[in-house]
């Protein structure tokens, strides 16, 4: 589906596209204890043992299993992998291979769904470089293993995507309880245990399933229970994978629940994660733990202070806060209130259809280092007086290219009939034609999003810088068609060339610390359905180009991760400011919470503001030692000697304005233009080889090839 010419660790690797072997016809049974799949004539066959190594524990109905390029390998298609059998720690399949071509292949952790009976992608290798196994290899003795996660000493493992199951995160920040007077030194640790809505009324066993009869949820829980070990058998817990990860230096990584919780202390951040097969169906059991004292938390259990249930019909939207009642364990009676964020993340309906043949996710080639980034293209036009062409257009984003730029980097929303445009600002104004006028121009202010693409396209719209001044803007060719604002994502993705990249700014108003809305207007489309709408396009029309995409909005960088496994993202901060107002949501407002963020939600890196680095530029470390990528941001980027400042402490891409003014390259082309053509010789001078050519350099520079 993707394709990024690229050169990754000093390896030459113009890309074509995954390869599949010849396609036939099953002759062998399915995946699973002792099956053997056989595809095609058995002579075009030869039968394979897969043996890998498995060093980390597995879950509850976790599995190993085997996805590469063949039929029987599922077609890169996790839905059609063949599962494996474990003995010890070592999993293995015999599977048919075919005999005239190499099989790539890679190994994956997955869960299967009782209902669907499909296979859910826990865990995936996700090298750049499939494992394989060549025309000729002959099988591997016995004792000669593969290891989950490690190929050629390389080390890669990342979490899956949503296919059919859904995440819902519950958000504990800064201890948000409220007990009574003697309560509130308590220090309380926190579980999260998924909740089987759909227990089986009498008369149907639990082998029933969901095709049975079940109660109905109001009474599928007892009022007087409170703890999870006392609510029944395996009927009550619900198919869920419960994690949790703490928002610090030691802990900001995803990991499974311990038995008595999770500290959720006065400076904590943590987060649970939580994987659901049923979401409709699904409740969750809240219950806090305390110790009398820290020094009895090293004699034995803790006190079961309290607890409540939450029932999925409080999720009125995909994201929002629930203050709910703290039941006492012991005595059933009200103990206190707690206050807690949520977020529903839904499986997009291209995401079944992503194979497992490559993932960029967190892919980045160590030669792309420095890159220069067109801001809106060609720069903000409303802030520089001698702005000649508009922001955010076609033709700023190809003047951008034309000048050097590796990248360009956009804004993207949505006008009201859900179609991704390329916008910046939440607000437009729109002339008025009035009566009895008592000024040149009057305007309307109006959300963006309040406005379909038509209208946007036919209206006389302003920008907001010139909507407050009541002072108009005019730009070269401002009636040509590639010069108008609001151009649909669609659009930008064709007209500009495949080699330069993408930094796509996802636009979502978030709740500032003064509690204001930074839209002025609470969201009408739920969070779901706009990153579906934005994905849908970049997927379909992405193509071979790189792509990252960004958003301020901490949760839209989890749902742009979870809901594909294609394109990276990175997580816009504004850390320590005094040029703009502070979000609420404290995890872009520095920059260690930023990265810890980036690290537990497996991000490919920051993109931080150059106003924070400045004034501390050793935070640029707390990104590279993480592994994470690291771009910048800001006005102060605006300078050729910053510029230079950036590109010295190693960051890997600076967004700045005037790229026709600022680069200081001397050859005005992308990088990964560059890296095209640089692949496209190797691949001459191998295709010249095996044809009995010589290929030189010739006198001018210009490498030929002779008979």
């Amino acid at each position: 589906m993707l394709n990024w010419l690229a050169s990754h660790d000093g390896e030459d690797d113009a890309m074509a596209a995954p390869s599949t072997c010849p396609p036939g016809t099953e002759h062998g049974s399915g995946s699973g204890s002792g099956s053997r799949r056989i595809f095609g004539d058995i002579t075009t066959n030869r039968l394979w043992t897969f043996r890998v190594l498995m060093h980390e524990d597995l879950g509850p109905s976790e599995h190993l299993a085997v996805v590469g390029n063949c039929e029987a390998l599922g077609n890169w298609q996790p839905a059609a992998a063949a599962l494996m059998t474990q003995e010890d720690n070592v999993w293995s399949v015999e599977v048919y291979i075919p005999r005239h071509c190499a099989t790539e292949y890679r190994y994956m952790v997955c869960a299967v769904e009782p209902s669907s009976e499909q296979p859910l992608v826990r865990r995936w290798e996700t090298q750049f470089q499939a494992r394989a196994i060549e025309e000729l290899d002959e099988q591997p003795p016995k004792e000669q293993l593969d290891i989950f996660g490690s190929v050629n000493g390389q080390e890669k493992v990342d979490r899956g995507w949503l296919t059919r199951e859904a995440i819902v995160q519950l958000k504990f920040f800064y201890a948000p309880f409220t007990f009574k007077q003697r309560m509130k030194r308590r220090h309380v640790q926190v579980k999260v245990t998924p909740m089987n809505l759909r227990i089986p009324s009498a008369g149907c066993e639990p082998s029933c399933g969901s095709a049975g009869p079940v109660s109905p949820p109001e009474d599928s829980l007892s009022n007087d229970t409170h703890d999870t070990r006392e609510n029944g058998g395996d009927s009550s817990t619900a198919f869920a994978f419960s994690e949790v990860v703490t928002l610090s230096a030691d802990e900001c990584e995803i990991r499974a629940q311990e038995q008595f919780g999770t500290d959720c202390g006065p400076s904590d951040l943590v987060i649970f994660h939580i994987t659901v097969g049923d979401l409709e169906n699904t409740a969750y059991l809240i219950d806090l733990y305390t110790y009398s004292s820290r020094v009895a938390k090293e004699d034995g259990p803790p006190h079961h202070l309290g607890y409540h249930y939450v029932l999925p019909n409080l999720f009125k939207r995909s994201e929002g806060n629930l203050e709910i009642p703290i039941t006492c364990a012991k005595g059933h009676r009200p103990l206190g209130m707690m206050r807690l964020g949520y977020l529903i993340v839904r499986p997009s309906a291209l995401s079944a259809h992503m194979d497992m043949s490559v993932s960029y996710a967190r892919y980045w080639n160590n030669k792309w280092t420095g890159l220069d980034v067109g801001h809106r293209g060609s720069g903000t036009s409303f802030k520089a007086k001698d702005a000649v062409i508009r922001e955010n257009t076609i033709t700023s984003l190809k003047n951008a290219a034309e000048h050097g730029a590796d990248m360009v980097e956009f804004d993207v929303q949505l006008s009201k009939d859900l179609v991704p445009v390329v916008y910046h600002d939440f607000m437009i104004y729109v002339s008025l034609k009035s009566k009895c006028s008592m000024q040149e121009h009057d305007f309307l202010s109006l959300p963006m999003r309040e406005l379909t693409l038509e209208q946007l396209k036919k209206l006389k719209v302003y920008h907001t810088a010139e909507g407050l001044s009541r002072e108009t803007r005019s730009f070269h060719n401002d009636d040509m068609l590639e010069h108008q604002p609001f151009p649909q994502l669609s659009d930008v993705l064709d007209a500009l060339d495949v080699d330069v990249g993408f930094n796509i700014e996802i636009k979502w108003s978030q709740r500032l610390q003064d509690g204001r809305m930074e839209e002025e207007f609470e969201h009408v489309v739920d969070r779901n359905l706009y990153i579906d709408c934005i994905l849908d396009v970049v997927l379909r029309k992405g193509g071979n180009r790189r792509i990252v995409l960004s958003c301020f909005d901490p949760d839209i960088c989890t749902m742009l991760r979870f809901k594909q496994n294609r394109y990276p993202v990175m997580f816009l901060t504004l850390g320590r400011t005094t040029k703009y107002k502070q979000y609420m949501d404290p995890r872009g407002n520095s920059m260690e919470l930023a990265v810890w963020h980036a690290v537990a939600m497996q991000l490919l890196g920051i993109v931080a503001h150059t106003e924070d680095l400045l004034r501390d530029p050793s935070q640029v470390n707390l990104a590279k030692e993480r592994g994470l990528v690291l771009f910048c941001w800001g006005d102060d980027n605006n300078s050729q000697d910053t510029i230079k400042l950036l590109k010295g402490l190693g960051l890997h891409a600076i967004i700045y304005d005037k790229m026709d003014v600022l680069t200081t390259k001397e050859v005005k082309q992308s990088v990964f233009h560059l890296q095209a053509k640089d692949s496209q010789k190797e691949m001459l001078k191998l295709q010249a080889l095996e044809m009995g050519h010589v290929w030189h350099t010739s006198a001018n520079g210009n490498e030929e090839q002779h008979a």
